[in-house]
């Protein structure tokens, strides 16, 4: 009885005057997911190279690329990578960069992340160059030192619309780390300084700003650099602190940017020594990426890895080591592998000996394909 007179009341209500027609929503036949759509018709090789973050020189061949032709077109073709980082050799000028990214991403069949280190003081790839018209922002210290979160922000939204101006989506800023160690020379004034709360504040506001504004943030260097002596860049370099000193400090600027929305953590190459039993670069450790950063600190955006042709990890592991070894500790981009290709041949074979599975690799490229759907980058 119940059931004749829920389909009598359905009828009267798609009589005319009884009110607009009602939907069933369990009977709707929804659109296919764009992302699932992409990856059904992407090989186990073009979704390896999605996780790879280069610059262009690293697919081209070319000594130091300035413009993207045929030879970047090709490139992208045989190397379908998920994004491409620009150095100061690579930008001359407003109008040479923006044609360069312009066509670059023309030739990619899924669009590509670019990017490029965009702090302030010493890190300004664009902003120490007057032909590219953009501005040059203080060290994060002097930031830091005015105790003004608005400035912070404002730095976010300067460099967000400035950088997307010309073609950039992807910061690799803001610098998270506090500076718990006055001698610590590779971080020093990149920090917004030595409070950790302090810290956070201005980590915060300035990945809003940024993404505000239409380029993704990416915190770094996690789980916090700003101890060390040794310079992860040329060697080995560990830190002594333990799990409890990085909760007490070093985990607070990078809970405040999650809580921000930042779309990239980088994970950095340094050994903690005290807070992880493997022992083995951040980077590469599961420990680190697994338990403290998506398990703990409860990270669901992209995790990519420091710039793996740095001496911490290149003089200590082959590329193929390296690569295999930072995915199955979760990292889901490689930031600048020694060899792009037996890079992306090491995870191949990875899969296909069993030692990481497609499910695994399938979880990083749907990520990144997330993102760039939720971008506008996907259409």
């Amino acid at each position: 009885m119940k059931r004749i007179l829920a389909q009598f009341m359905a009828i009267l209500f798609l009589l005319p005057g009884c009110g607009e027609p009602v939907s069933v929503p369990d009977t709707e036949v929804k659109e296919p997911d764009m992302v699932e759509v992409i990856m059904s018709e992407m090989s186990l090789s073009d979704k390896v190279y999605q996780l790879m973050f280069v610059t262009p020189e690293a697919i081209t061949g070319v000594g130091t690329v300035t413009q993207a032709g045929e030879a970047t077109k090709a490139a992208l073709s045989d190397k379908p990578v998920g994004g491409i980082i620009y150095f100061q050799g690579n930008l001359k000028n407003a109008a040479q960069t923006k044609e360069m990214i312009e066509n670059t991403q023309s030739y990619a069949k899924i669009p590509l992340f670019i990017g490029v280190d965009e702090e302030g003081g010493i890190v300004s790839r664009l902003g120490s160059n007057p032909s590219m018209g953009v501005t040059h922002h203080p060290p994060m210290k002097e930031i830091g030192k005015t105790e003004n979160p608005e400035k912070a922000y404002d730095v976010g939204k300067t460099l967000g619309s400035e950088l997307l101006s010309l073609g950039f989506n992807v910061d690799f800023a803001p610098v998270a780390d506090v500076l718990v160690n006055s001698g610590n020379s590779v971080i020093g004034n990149r920090s917004f300084g030595t409070e950790p709360e302090a810290v956070a504040k201005m980590v915060s506001e300035t990945v809003r700003g940024m993404q505000e504004n239409g380029v993704s943030a990416t915190l770094k260097h996690f789980p916090g650099h700003g101890s060390t002596y040794n310079d992860s860049h040329t060697g080995y370099t560990a830190s002594q602190r333990t799990l409890e000193e990085l909760r007490g400090a070093e985990f607070i600027p990078f809970k405040a940017g999650i809580a921000s929305g930042a779309d990239f953590i980088m994970v950095a190459h340094i050994t903690m020594v005290n807070a992880t039993s493997d022992k083995l670069p951040a980077t590469l450790s599961k420990e680190v990426t697994e338990g403290m950063l998506k398990g703990e600190l409860g990270y669901k955006g992209i995790v990519i890895t420091d710039a793996m042709n740095m001496g911490a990890i290149a003089n200590e592991y082959t590329t193929e080591e390296a690569t295999v070894k930072a995915i199955q500790a979760g990292c889901d981009m490689i930031l600048m592998p020694k060899d792009l290709t037996v890079a992306h041949n090491a995870l191949i074979a990875a899969v296909a000996s069993g030692e990481i599975t497609e499910e695994r690799i399938d979880e990083s490229v749907r990520k990144i394909l997330t993102l760039k759907t939720e971008k506008g980058m996907i259409k």
